[in-house]
């Protein structure tokens, strides 16, 4: 049987539930993921006066390979964006920067750093989002940024944020879409601290004066991300989720949830409608913990499929900003992109192709044995099939021959670095 003969099949099957399948993968089309440029140089960067990772986070593995150069990392996003069905953004840190060889200190980053990305994003057709990076340097050794109590190192963060917002607007401008520029601090304490207000009023006073900052809205939108802890603030994190929550409602900023910045049993799905409730849009950073925020790469899990569930049962699709953040040294970094990436975008497309108006009836209905029964029996129905056709008819790989794209670019390129 031919793949476009099971397509067909499989489409009739979904298609008597009402599940317009053709319409289904137009509108897969149009949904953008944004990759994090940093799996591909385990959030190296390209500083001048390079610092060692810091800020609770840890990259694990020394898999061969990895991209040395901005031409090289570009290169690399390259391979992983041919293997990808769809057309997508790209997610850069501050410390992705190109300074040709200048040492220039993070508060005084500008647009013109940033050139390279901006004419490579416009010859690949791609938006660009921006995070400023909080981490990775001397000015947060003692792991406080824009909570410090020195003012003189929080006025530094808070010009760096204003930088970063800058370019945020830039990539907007340029690119004609606007970037998602995203603030993630790792300020807090190993220990129990004595004073849990003090830091967050610091907090709230450095972000206010970081927002008055006047840019466009058309160009750029700005988002805060929380955590529940890090290696280094285990006991005690500043920019909390209660308080980034507040801060984002109360202020009219993004709230961004990272998958892997809460309890273990506490889960990002459960928490995307109730925000919508409240917030017009969400962003998210999609990772996998592993006992802890290990940001392993993206499997295509239940709490995957869940998180997309949620985002197309609630018509958010243009509603949920969805990032990638996650960063695998173990493995090919490229494979790495390419499987996580694929995970979400399929993870989507099993979401549009489930009966949830039907499923939502039953609910209201209090029909749970047939709300359960259709559940499960979705799960073995010829997802497959659909999920083929749409990579073959995006012109990338199907199923896993896009392995031997990787394994080829391996041999004929990481290797050789």
């Amino acid at each position: 049987m031919t793949m476009k003969e099971s397509f067909e099949l499989a489409k009739k099957q979904y298609e008597k539930w009402g599940i317009q399948v053709d319409n289904v993968i137009e509108t897969l089309k149009s949904v953008p993921i944004s990759i994090h440029c940093w799996q591909g140089d385990d959030i190296g960067g390209f500083e001048v006066n390079k610092s060692e990772l810091s800020g609770g986070i840890d990259v694990t593995g020394n898999y061969p390979g990895k991209a040395r150069t901005p031409e090289e990392l570009r290169n690399d996003l390259e391979k992983a964006l041919s293997l990808i069905p769809g057309k997508h953004r790209v997610n850069l840190h501050a410390i992705y920067a190109e300074t040709n060889g200048e040492a220039v200190e993070r508060d005084q980053l500008e647009p013109k750093h940033f050139e390279n990305w901006v004419n490579w994003a416009k010859e690949h057709g791609l938006g660009l989002d921006f995070n400023p990076t909080l981490f990775s340097h001397e000015k947060a050794a003692d792991g406080l940024t824009l909570s410090h109590p020195d003012p003189e190192i929080r006025e530094y963060w808070i010009n760096h944020c204003i930088a970063s917002r800058k370019i945020g607007e830039y990539f907007g401008k340029e690119l004609g879409t606007p970037a998602l520029t995203n603030i993630w601090i790792p300020d807090g304490y190993k220990d129990v601290p004595s004073d849990r207000l003090t830091p967050r009023v610091r907090l709230k006073e450095s972000l206010d004066r970081i927002f008055a900052e006047d840019i466009d809205e058309k160009y750029n939108v700005d988002a805060v991300e929380s955590k529940l802890f890090g290696i280094g603030s285990e006991s005690y994190v500043v920019g909390s989720h209660e308080f980034y929550l507040g801060y984002a409602l109360k202020n009219n900023k993004l709230c961004l949830l990272d998958t892997g910045h809460y309890h273990p049993t506490e889960v990002v799905s459960n928490k995307i409608s109730a925000m919508l409730l409240y917030s017009d849009k969400l962003a998210l950073h999609v990772s996998r913990p592993v006992r802890w925020d290990s940001d392993h790469v993206v499997a295509f899990d239940d709490e995957l499929k869940e998180i997309a569930l949620e985002i197309v049962r609630n018509n958010a699709l243009d509603k949920v900003m969805i990032g990638l953040d996650f960063f695998d040294a173990s493995i090919n970094r490229v494979a790495a992109w390419t499987i996580g990436t694929r995970n979400m975008i399929k993870a989507l497309l099993y979401a549009l192709l489930m009966p949830n108006d039907h499923l939502k009836k039953l609910q209201d209905e209090g029909n749970f044995t047939e709300r359960l029964a259709l559940i499960e029996e979705f799960k073995s129905y010829p997802f497959g099939a659909i999920w083929d056709y749409y990579c073959e008819q995006m012109g990338v790989p199907v199923q896993e021959s896009w392995l031997d794209d990787v394994k080829k670019y391996e041999e004929e390129v990481l290797a050789k670095r």
